[in-house]
Order: C-alpha cells, then structure tokens, then sequence
C-alpha cells in the first residue's frame, strides 16, 4: 500500500505532528476497518509473523482507545512490547500514540526507538513508532474484521 506522509517535511511543527496523526489514523484503519463494531479483543495471527493482540479499552461518542502490541513468551513470562496505546479521534480521523513502554526489551525495536529519541521528541517519538509499525503489520498482512453481524 501507499500512502504519502506529509508529516515528513516538517518533522516537529504542529501542522505536520497532525499530519502524522492522520496518517496514523488512515494505517490503522487498514487494520482495524470499523473501530466501532471490532470485538473488544482479538489476536491477528499470520505466518511469519508474531501475533497481534487488540483490545479496546474505551469507545465513547468520538473516540475510541485501543491497545495494540505482540506478546513475547520469555523465561520471566508474557512480555507485551510494544504496548501502544492509542486514542483514536474518529471525528477528527486522527490517531495519537497516548502512552507506550520507555524501553522495549525487544532488541529491534529498541533500537528503533535510540534512533528516533535522537531526533525526535517523546510524541514524535511515540507516533512515528505507530506509524511505521501499522505499515510493517498492514504488509505481514495482519486485520482485525468487524463483528458479523446477524
């Protein structure tokens, strides 16, 4: 899929952090086609890939806050990274990055996140995360369907 991102010109600015926002909200909605009838829980599984795990903790008139992250098994138990969670403005179509683990014990996306910090600052930091893992997930083909309804 492609999808221009116009946050990328100006990175910092106001105008453009909203840009990234969109472009957030557009990605997942890739994922997730209908916030409002998704199950309150799912798990994405593809073959190559890590489960996606999604759950919607809050839906109200013009919002909805989700939780999206895999989950790695370790000698120390069930290890959610990243744990994003996301408040989604669907009158605005916006999707903001709300909070996320400082350090991912993941070594990849670690270092994705010494990289951005770098640059960045924590929302942009936060959001660009989002927006490059909505496209990395969107590609290894993860989806959450609507309930069916009857």
């Amino acid at each position: 899929m492609n999808c221009p991102v116009s946050w990328r010109s100006r990175p910092g600015s106001f105008v453009s952090l909203m840009s990234l926002y969109e472009s957030n909200y557009i990605r997942l909605g890739w994922l997730v086609p209908n916030l409002e009838t998704a199950a309150a829980t799912q798990i994405s599984v593809v073959d190559g890939d890590c489960p996606l795990h999604l759950a919607i903790e809050e839906r109200s008139r013009y919002t909805t806050t989700l939780r999206l992250t895999y989950v790695f098994e370790d000698e120390t138990g069930a290890l959610a990274d990243p744990d994003l969670l996301i408040r989604v403005y669907r009158d605005a179509r916006l999707a903001e990055v709300q909070a996320c683990a400082r350090w991912h014990r993941h070594a990849l996306l670690e270092s994705l996140r010494s990289q951005l910090a770098r640059d960045l600052g924590d929302r942009w930091l936060r959001n660009v995360m989002l927006n490059k893992w909505l496209d990395y997930c969107v590609e290894r083909g993860h989806h959450f369907p609507a309930l069916a309804t009857a």
